[in-house]
């Protein structure tokens, strides 16, 4: 099947802020596919300081509560990085990158849509490993 990807309109870099950063994650998540289900927070973890850019780091963290088992037995994180560039003017919009915990591979909000699946392969892997243990 062909996956849409829904992107949205990034602020500016002289727009940004922490926060302003953080709702923008929230904004995208809410285009991503994802059953009701699966419940997540987010928060920002550190600001990086390059020669070339700032990065702002964050986390999603998702889980699937349920009635006997209110706090999830694992959960599965999506790190986001949004970079501003010190060579492109401020109103140049903030590029946007993530990652799953469990993977290397930085994707691009616009070019590869998020799937479900990804976040059931890291709980499923880790509870395998909990139940090995």
């Amino acid at each position: 099947t062909k996956h849409v990807i829904k992107n949205i309109l990034w602020t500016t870099a002289k727009n940004f802020t922490v926060e302003r950063g953080r709702e923008q994650i929230e904004e995208l998540i809410s285009t991503w596919d994802i059953h009701e289900s699966w419940l997540h927070h987010s928060e920002f973890l550190e600001e990086e300081e390059l020669k070339d850019s700032k990065r702002y780091h964050y986390r999603a963290c998702w889980g699937i509560p349920t009635r006997r088992k209110p706090i999830p037995q694992a959960t599965a994180s999506v790190y986001f990085v949004i970079v501003i560039s010190k060579l492109k003017p401020d109103t140049a919009p903030v590029e946007v990158f993530y990652r799953l915990e469990s993977s290397r591979l930085i994707r691009r909000p616009e070019q590869c849509p998020f799937r479900e699946k990804w976040l059931k392969d890291i709980i499923e892997n880790k509870t395998a490993c909990t139940e090995r243990l």
